[in-house]
């Protein structure tokens, strides 16, 4: 499975630093050390580049990039002080992503005191190269002036709106370094990157990549949340009612859980309403356990069941309500656990999975007897709604 967001930076620290924007915006993120492939909505890697030279440096960016090509968007981690051969691989990380890319370049980092005025890299309001970063040992800086650094065009955004920032930039490019001196400012720069679509690669640090989490993520349709009922519990069976009321609710019948043919037919009909894209679906498990019903099997065909479904479609994630219910499920989607990330109320946890095809999945787990009325809307809706700006 390809990563929605590629992020190629020139070392290690850059690509850790940078890929926890997206994390905290809600984006399953993961730091790749080698070419084996990942599940996270966001793969970051480091070239380790940062000390080669610029033939060098450009084809190890150009490497990556190809690599990850199935990627919907790019951003190209540059570090925060222009050390390094950023002209290389900004150049080579534009040619390898599309033959129409623009690469829009914006170091600044604010809260790091690093921000861009007329195209000048400023450290604390002195230009990079009067900074200790002028006798780097190692990737000195002796250019300030980014669009000299780079041989780019460069643009204020005095649009009237997003669509006319966007066409500033698009209108300066390939390569086109944008003035920031504000977190503000780089939002409004982030909404003028989404706007102009996956062809526009983002070059910055961990300034701007936490605005573009939050763009990105506005403008990416959120897949079904897939509700997974399997307890009794009365509570339970009142929050699937008020759940009804906006959403569509599949009902297992009692005798589809020990006939074959009967519970393809059941399956067929969830799969099929699962494929028209609701915004959230919800699979109830048989409230009566009267005729025989083994807790254990209907845990079972419940844990294959969204293991199938997940694998087939985009789903946003899950809410599992049930403590049999939802090892089932982990266990079927060959998981290993789920790292906690918080809570969507009390005493409802949520979490991604961990290990297997679909690490990074986000799930909330519910015990039956928990939660107000409202517990499976509110989890659905946290769960389509985890990617938010920071």
């Amino acid at each position: 499975m390809s990563p929605v967001i590629a992020l190629v930076a020139d070392d290690l620290t850059g690509a850790n630093d940078t890929a926890v924007r997206f994390l905290r915006a809600g984006w399953s993120t993961e730091l790749q050390l080698g070419s084996a492939g990942g599940t996270a909505d966001v793969v970051a890697v480091s070239t380790d580049s940062r000390a080669l030279g610029a033939e060098d440096a450009a084809a190890a960016v150009a490497e990556q990039v190809r690599r990850l090509h199935g990627a919907r968007h790019l951003y190209k981690k540059v570090d925060s002080t222009l050390r390094g051969r950023m002209a290389a691989e900004i150049e080579a990380a534009r040619r390898a992503w599309a033959p129409d890319a623009v690469a829009v370049v914006c170091p600044a980092f604010p809260e790091a005191g690093r921000t861009v005025v007329d195209g000048v890299l400023l450290v604390d309001g002195t230009p990079a190269h009067e900074t200790p970063v002028g006798t780097d040992p190692v990737t000195p800086v002796r250019e300030s002036h980014i669009p000299t650094l780079l041989g780019a065009g460069h643009v204020r955004l005095t649009g009237d709106g997003t669509a006319e920032d966007a066409a500033l930039i698009a209108a300066a490019g390939p390569v086109v370094v944008v003035d920031a001196r504000t977190d503000s400012d780089l939002e409004r720069l982030a909404a003028a990157i989404a706007h102009l679509g996956p062809r526009a690669v983002p070059v910055g640090s961990a300034g701007l990549a936490a605005p573009m989490a939050g763009a990105w993520a506005a403008g990416a349709a959120p897949g079904t949340a897939l509700v997974v009922v399997t307890s009794l519990h009365a509570a339970t069976r009142g929050q699937v009612e008020r759940l009804a009321g906006g959403a569509p609710v599949e009902y297992c019948p009692a005798a589809a859980i020990a006939d074959t043919a009967a519970w393809q037919a059941w399956h067929d009909r969830v799969a099929d309403r699962l494929a028209e894209g609701p915004e959230v679906l919800a699979v109830v498990a048989p409230e009566d356990r009267a005729l025989g019903l083994d807790p254990a099997e209907v845990a079972h065909r419940f844990g294959a069941l969204t293991a199938e479904l997940a694998h087939r479609h985009g789903l946003a994630g899950l809410v599992v309500t049930g403590g049999d219910g939802a090892r089932a499920v982990v266990d079927a989607l060959g998981a290993t656990g789920i790292a906690l990330t918080g809570e969507v109320a009390a005493g409802i946890p949520a979490g991604t999975l961990t290990g297997g095809p679909l690490h990074g999945l986000p799930v909330v787990t519910k015990a039956g007897g928990f939660g107000d009325p409202d517990a499976l809307i509110t989890a659905a809706t946290a769960i389509r709604h985890r990617r938010h700006q920071s």
